[in-house]
């Protein structure tokens, strides 16, 4: 029996796969339980067209997430904060604080926060390059640089 896989089975396939399967297995089991469907003529054309639009909104997310990267290549910030002797900043530079003052400059786009990938805080003066990923093919770094305010 031939069947068209709605969601991924282990030790089966994954989504969109055509597997043929014992009918047992297939009329009692991922059927009822929605796993997959029968692979008719009809069924086989609606994957393929689906595979196809998902191709292409996969190509045209990768293009706009390039097209964003251009944008922020060679981008650099600079915050001016409170340090003590040693370097140490009193409080810390956050994600939160690298997205907004991106999304004030220039880009024609927002940036969500999810997307800058900072381990920690800065808490120390000096240059980080912080990786900022727009896709899971695209990512760019940005230059972040804390200076100890003059007081």
């Amino acid at each position: 029996m031939k069947l068209i896989l709605k969601q991924s089975v282990p030790n089966l396939g994954d989504v969109g796969e055509v597997v043929n399967v014992k009918p047992g297995f297939g009329r009692n089991y991922l059927i009822p339980q929605g796993f997959a469907y029968i692979a008719s003529a009809k069924n086989l054309a609606r994957i393929e067209a689906e595979q196809a639009r998902a191709a292409e909104e996969a190509r045209r997310d990768f293009l706009e997430a390039r097209r964003r990267a251009s944008q922020l290549e060679g981008f650099s910030l600079s915050f001016q904060e409170n340090a003590g002797e040693d370097g140490q900043l009193f409080g810390s530079v956050s994600v939160a604080d690298i997205t907004d003052r991106i999304n004030s400059g220039e880009i024609d786009f927002t940036l969500d926060k999810r997307a800058v990938q900072l381990d920690d805080v800065i808490k120390v003066v000096g240059e980080v390059l912080v990786p900022i990923k727009l896709h899971t093919d695209v990512t760019v770094e940005v230059t972040v640089s804390v200076e100890a305010a003059q007081s």
